[in-house]
C-alpha cells in the first residue's frame, strides 16, 4: 500500500502572520514572546520542525499543545525515553488479532498467505504514523516530547522521517504523508543532540520568564488566584532558583505552587505558607532542607 500525496493544505490561510499568531495563542491562554511566536509561525508557514529547547517547566510541551489548538487540529504526541525504538514509535503488528484470524481460518478450512495477515486489518498505528497518515485537510501538529532522552539510532531514524515526511513498511510499502505535519521537537539538554538533526530544523530557546510575563502566566493558569499571590510566588520562585538546587523550579511549578495554596485556602505567602507548601515546587529532599533554611528570605515575611 502506498499512498498518494494530493495538494498540501494550505496552512498559509491559517495564520496571517506572527502578531496574528499571538493573538490567537494568547486566546486560548499560552502567552508567547515574540521569538517563540516567531519560531511557531515559520514552523506552521515554511513548513520546518521546530526544535524547542530549555529548561524543565518553562512551556515547552505547552507551546506545540497551544499551537494545535489555534490550528484547530490534532496533536499527536510521541513521548521519548530511553530505549524508544522504531518500531515503538511507528507501528505494530496486532498479533494476538493476527492469530486470532489464523484460528478462524483454520476452523473454516480456509488458507492464509502472508499478505492476509499483514494488511491495514492488522496494523496497528503509533504516534509517528499517525501524524503522517492524517487525511487533513489541516495538517496535525507532531510533538516528539523530550527528544533528548532517546538514544543515537532513534534520532537517526527521525531524520528520514522529518526531512520526508515519508516511513517505509516493508509489509505494505512507501507511506508519503498527504499533509505533512507541523512537528514540534521539545530537549531538556540532558544530552546533547546531533548537528544533523538540528541543521533540519528550526531553533528556539525559551528562557525563564521574567517576573512580569510569569506573573501574567500564573494568573491565566489560575485566574482565581490574586496579582499579590501570583507575584509573591512568581518572586519566590526566582530565589528558589538562585539556591543551588538540583532541580530548580519553572513556570510550571510555579503554577501549581499557587494552586495547591489556593486550594488551602492561604491567600498569601508567608513563612507558614511556604513551609507547609514547599513540596508542590521542590521535588528532592536536598532541596526542600535547602530552601527551609532559608524560608524567610524566600516567602513575602522576609
Amino acid at each position: 500500500m502506498t499512498d498518494t500525496p494530493g495538494e498540501p493544505a494550505d496552512r498559509q490561510a491559517e495564520i496571517a502572520d506572527v502578531d496574528d499568531l499571538r493573538r490567537r495563542l494568547d486566546a486560548v491562554d499560552y502567552i508567547a514572546d515574540l521569538g517563540l511566536a516567531t519560531a511557531l509561525f515559520c514552523a506552521v508557514r515554511m513548513p520546518q520542525p521546530l526544535l524547542v529547547e530549555g529548561e524543565a517547566g518553562v512551556g515547552k510541551t505547552e507551546s506545540a499543545k497551544a499551537l494545535a489548538r489555534v490550528l484547530d487540529t490534532p496533536l499527536v504526541r510521541l513521548q521519548c525515553y530511553e530505549g524508544i525504538d522504531a518500531a515503538e514509535a511507528l507501528y505494530e503488528w496486532n498479533y494476538p488479532r493476527q492469530l486470532l484470524g489464523i484460528r478462524l481460518a483454520e476452523a473454516a478450512g480456509r488458507d492464509l498467505d502472508e499478505d492476509d495477515l499483514f494488511g491495514p486489518d492488522y496494523l496497528v498505528e503509533r504516534p509517528l504514523l499517525r501524524a503522517i497518515r492524517h487525511p487533513g485537510p489541516r495538517p496535525v501538529v507532531l510533538l516528539v516530547d523530550e527528544v533528548d532522552r532517546s538514544d543515537d539510532e532513534f534520532e537517526a531514524f527521525l531524520l528520514e522521517l522529518l526531512a520526508e515526511s515519508t516511513v517505509t513498511i516493508p509489509e505494505l510499502g512507501t507511506v508519503r504523508a498527504t499533509v505533512p505535519p507541523v512537528v514540534v521537537l521539545t530537549s531538556n539538554r540532558t544530552r546533547d543532540l546531533h548537528d544533523a538533526l538540528k541543521r533540519r530544523c528550526l531553533y528556539h530557546w525559551i528562557d525563564y520568564p521574567d517576573l512580569e510575563r510569569a506573573v501574567a502566566v500564573i494568573r491565566r493558569r489560575v485566574p482565581a488566584a490574586s496579582a499579590t499571590l501570583a507575584e509573591q510566588v512568581a518572586d519566590a520562585v526566582q530565589r528558589l532558583r538562585s539556591l543551588d538546587v538540583q532541580k530548580p523550579p519553572g513556570l510550571a511549578e510555579a503554577i501549581n505552587w499557587v494552586a495547591t495554596l489556593g486550594l488551602l485556602g492561604l491567600d498569601r505567602l508567608d513563612a507558614d505558607a511556604a513551609e507547609r507548601t514547599l513540596g508542590s515546587v521542590l521535588k528532592y529532599r536536598e532541596d526542600l532542607d535547602l530552601a527551609r533554611k532559608r524560608v524567610g528570605w524566600v516567602a513575602a515575611d522576609r
